[in-house]
C-alpha cells in the first residue's frame, strides 16, 4: 500500500464524487451525528449501569471523547504526510493536509454503532445462544442445519464491528478486522475477532479493491489492515482506559489515591521532554474540586497518550504500510515500557469486575438472550404457533417486511439488526413485555 492510493472520494454503492461546499468525508461525519443508529447510542451501556445520580460515560459520550481524540491524531499524522506531496501531487497533499481528521474522526464516531445494548454482554449473549440452541429443533429440523458453516460462525460468534460494517452499508477506516468469521486467528491483532458478515462480504472486496489493501488470504478472505484504522482504533484505546479511571473515581470505585498514582505512573513512565509531570502535578494540587482534579490529569494524560501514539505510527509507518505491523498503537507503547501496568491492573481488578458492572452484564445477558429465544424460531418456522404469530405481529415493520426473503441466514440477521438497535432500556421494556412482566394499561 502507498499513502497516495489508499483514500478515495468515491462513497460506497456508487461511482459519483460528492461535489458542494463539504467534502464527502466531512459528509460522513455529518451523516453519522444525525444518523438514528447513533443517537441510540446514548442509552446504551459503556461499562457502568445507566442512569445514575453521578455522570459516568455512555456510548455516545464515548463515541463523542474518541472522535475528538481521532480528530487530532489525523491532524498530527495528516500535517507530516502531507509535507511529502507538497509538490509532488497536490490531490494528496490536499487530503493529508486537510481531510485525514475528518476521516478518522468519523471511523471514531462509527465504530461502537454496530455493538447492542448491554455492551459486550448482549454480543456474548447472541452468541452463546446460537451455540446452545445449535441442536434445538425447528419444524423438525437443527437450527445449525438451517446456515451454511460461514454463515453459522456469524451467527455463533457475533461480533459488534461486523454488524457496523451492516449498519453503515445496508468505509475501510473502521474495518478493524478485515477477515470473515471463519478466519478467526488470535494469534495476529487483525485476525483476533472479524469485521464483516458473510451479507456485506462483497461489498468488503469493493472497498479493499478500490483502496488497495493487501490480500493475506482469499479462501477465506483476509486482508492486512488498512493504515487508517490503527489510528481509529488507538483513539479508542486511550478513550476507554483513561476515561474509564474517570468514572470509577467518580462512582467510588477507584480513591483519588489510586487513579493519581495510575495516572501518573503513565506520564513517568513515557517521559516525554515536552512533558512536564511536576508542572502538571502542581497545577493538578491547585484544583481543589476532587473530580475536576482528575479530569484535569485524564485531560493531560489523553494528550500525551495521543502524541506518543502518533510518533509510533509515523516511526513504523513502513511496516504498517506493507502489512508487517503486528500490534496496535497503544501495546507498542505499553510493551516498550510497561507505561500502562497499573491502569491494566485496576481496570480489570477493580473496574471490570465489580458488582454493579457484573450485574448489568448478567441482565443484560438474561434478556438479550430471552428476546432471542421468541424471535429466532419465530422468524424461521414456515408455520408459526399461535404465540410465535404474536410476536412477530409486535415486532416493528423494518423487521416484519423481511420475513418473507427465502434465505434463513437473512431471517437471523434481520433479527439482529433489530436486536442490536435497541438501546437498554428499550431492550428491557420489550422484554418485559413480550414475557407477560408488564402489560398495556389505558389512561
Amino acid at each position: 500500500m502507498e499513502f497516495q492510493s489508499i483514500y478515495t472520494e468515491r462513497r460506497t454503492g456508487s461511482d459519483k464524487i460528492p461535489e458542494g461546499a463539504r467534502s464527502g468525508f466531512q459528509r460522513d461525519f455529518d451523516r453519522l451525528v444525525f444518523s438514528s443508529a447513533f443517537r441510540r447510542l446514548q442509552n446504551k451501556t459503556q461499562v457502568f449501569p445507566l442512569p445514575g445520580t453521578a455522570f459516568v460515560h455512555n456510548r455516545l459520550t464515548h463515541s463523542l471523547e474518541v472522535a475528538s481524540v481521532g480528530r487530532s491524531l489525523g491532524k498530527m499524522i495528516g500535517e507530516e504526510i502531507s509535507a511529502g506531496f507538497r509538490r509532488t501531487n497536490e490531490g494528496a497533499y490536499e487530503f493529508y493536509r486537510y481531510e485525514l481528521a475528518n476521516v478518522i474522526a468519523a471511523g471514531c464516531l462509527a465504530h461502537d454503532i454496530g455493538n447492542p445494548a448491554f455492551g459486550h454482554s448482549g454480543e456474548k449473549a447472541i452468541s452463546t445462544y446460537f451455540i446452545e440452541n445449535a441442536g434445538a429443533k425447528i419444524e423438525g429440523q437443527l437450527l445449525r442445519n438451517f446456515f451454511s458453516d460461514p454463515e453459522w460462525a456469524d451467527l455463533s460468534n457475533f461480533e459488534g464491528n461486523a454488524n457496523a460494517l451492516r449498519v453503515l452499508t445496508h468505509i475501510a477506516s473502521i474495518l478493524k478486522f478485515p477477515c470473515e468469521s471463519v478466519a478467526i486467528d488470535k494469534g495476529w491483532k487483525h485476525r483476533k475477532k472479524y469485521g464483516f458478515f458473510q451479507s456485506e462480504k462483497d461489498t468488503v472486496l469493493q472497498i479493499a479493491a478500490q483502496l488497495g489493501m493487501i490480500e493475506e488470504s482469499w479462501e477465506p478472505i483476509v486482508f492486512k489492515r488498512h493504515p487508517f484504522v490503527y489510528l481509529v482504533e488507538a483513539a479508542d484505546d486511550i478513550c476507554y482506559s483513561i476515561v474509564d479511571m474517570e468514572d470509577a473515581h467518580r462512582l467510588g470505585i477507584l480513591s483519588k489515591v489510586q487513579v493519581v498514582g495510575a495516572l501518573e505512573e503513565v506520564h513517568q513512565k513515557i517521559a516525554r521532554k515536552n512533558e512536564d509531570w511536576d508542572k502538571t502535578f502542581r497545577n493538578y494540587q491547585s484544583i481543589g474540586d476532587a473530580n475536576e482534579s482528575i479530569a484535569f490529569l485524564r485531560a493531560k494524560t489523553i494528550n500525551l497518550l495521543t502524541l506518543q501514539a502518533a510518533e509510533v505510527f509515523l516511526d513504523n509507518r513502513k511496516a504498517i504500510l506493507e502489512g508487517r505491523f503486528n500490534d496496535t498503537l497503544i501495546d507498542s507503547i505499553h510493551d516498550n515500557n510497561g507505561a500502562l501496568q497499573t491502569v491494566k491492573e485496576l481496570s480489570r481488578q477493580k473496574i471490570y469486575e465489580h458488582e454493579t458492572v457484573l450485574q448489568i452484564e448478567m441482565a443484560g445477558y438474561n434478556v438479550m438472550s430471552e428476546l432471542l429465544q421468541l424471535l429466532i424460531p419465530a422468524l424461521l418456522k414456515e408455520k408459526p404457533s399461535h404465540k410465535e404469530s404474536i410476536v412477530l405481529k409486535l415486532l416493528p415493520f423494518q423487521l416484519t417486511e423481511f420475513q418473507n426473503t427465502k434465505s434463513k441466514y437473512e431471517k437471523a440477521l434481520n433479527a439482529l439488526d433489530f436486536l442490536s438497535g435497541m438501546t437498554d432500556e428499550y431492550a428491557t421494556e420489550i422484554y418485559r413485555r413480550l414475557k407477560g412482566i408488564s402489560t398495556p394499561v389505558h389512561g
